[in-house]
């Protein structure tokens, strides 16, 4: 959702110990040119252009976005989660809509399987490095793990296309049928459900989604005990996931699944994670250096927005 950035940059005489001050000189010292301009967006006034024109660059000619624009993947081709990681971006400064988003539309139909829903990853990535955790395959199915965010977020925008009808379809079928789930599969039905235009079908899903995270303990709800909170199949040791991945912002239907105190000390747990150097650490497995060096700085921005989102100060 697009937000204003700051009214002011901070203050010289804020504390070069902040957070947000922290996180600054992590950011100039680690990241892309791209978080480099999302970082001054949100937190020091600067300019949506910049974050554009630095998106542009990974930009294919079929509409779609590659070049390892989402870490794990790597190589030039499009892929969908590369297009919705975009999409996320576009949507945070306010330009998801227009010419773009039209091209975009195209290519998510010309890789969606014929329900239109759209695969976690094309086999053409089979050419490139990716993580193990992101086998490719020939014929791979749809999934509301990369699908369901890309729905959410050209509803939230009023984008109207042919293939977004199909997709919505998908979306509903498929958190409406969640019996068991795993985090990321949840993410993807929150980033759904908080802008699906049937708001009260939502809020109906998004209620039963809640008990099933619950009743399959898919949130970590005592920071201090993590150990008592499975991880899920295929997971990286002590990957867990706390109540504000999965509501994000106090708006989200996710809010209402976690008690103010759960949710207090979720935030309280976030706040704490920064690490020595300014960024945020990365709780999925790192499989190559660089993929881990690209991912911390776009969790560090995510991690501050979270925090500001629920009036947690960041220059103090």
């Amino acid at each position: 959702m697009a937000e204003k950035p700051l009214s002011s940059p901070p203050s010289p005489s804020a504390s070069p110990w902040s957070p947000l001050a922290r996180a600054e000189r992590f950011v100039w010292l680690t990241a892309r040119v791209l978080e480099q301009r999302r970082f001054a967006y949100h937190f020091l006034r600067g300019g949506a252009d910049p974050v554009e024109a630095a998106l542009t660059a990974y930009l294919d000619e079929d509409g779609g976005y590659g070049h390892a624009l989402e870490p794990d993947l790597r190589g030039p081709v499009s892929q969908p989660l590369h297009t919705a990681h975009a999409l996320r971006v576009l949507d945070s400064i306010g330009r998801c809509g227009g010419l773009r988003v039209e091209r975009i539309c195209r290519y998510l139909t010309a890789v969606s399987t014929h329900e239109g829903a759209l695969p976690a990853i094309h086999p053409s990535q089979r050419a490139y490095p990716s993580a193990p955790f992101v086998p490719v395959v020939d014929d791979p199915p749809g999934e509301l793990l990369s699908t369901g965010p890309v729905v959410g977020t050209l509803h939230r925008n009023q984008v109207w296309h042919a293939w977004l009808f199909r997709a919505t379809e998908f979306c509903w079928t498929a958190v409406e049928s969640l019996e068991k789930s795993h985090p990321y599969e949840v993410q993807a039905a929150v980033a759904f459900l908080d802008s699906a235009p049937d708001r009260p079908r939502a809020e109906a899903a998004a209620d039963r989604l809640g008990r099933l995270v619950r009743e399959q303990r898919l949130a970590v709800l005592d920071p201090d005990r993590p150990e008592e909170f499975p991880v899920a199949d295929g997971y990286a040791p002590g990957e867990h996931h706390y109540p504000h991945d999965y509501a994000r912002v106090p708006d989200s239907l996710a809010r209402g699944w976690f008690t103010d105190e759960e949710l207090s000390r979720s935030l309280d747990f976030l706040a704490a994670e920064q690490s020595e150097d300014g960024g945020w650490p990365l709780r999925w497995r790192a499989w190559a250096p660089g993929s881990a060096l690209e991912w911390r700085p776009i969790v560090t921005i995510e991690a501050l927005r979270t925090l500001r989102a629920y009036g947690r100060p960041l220059d103090g």
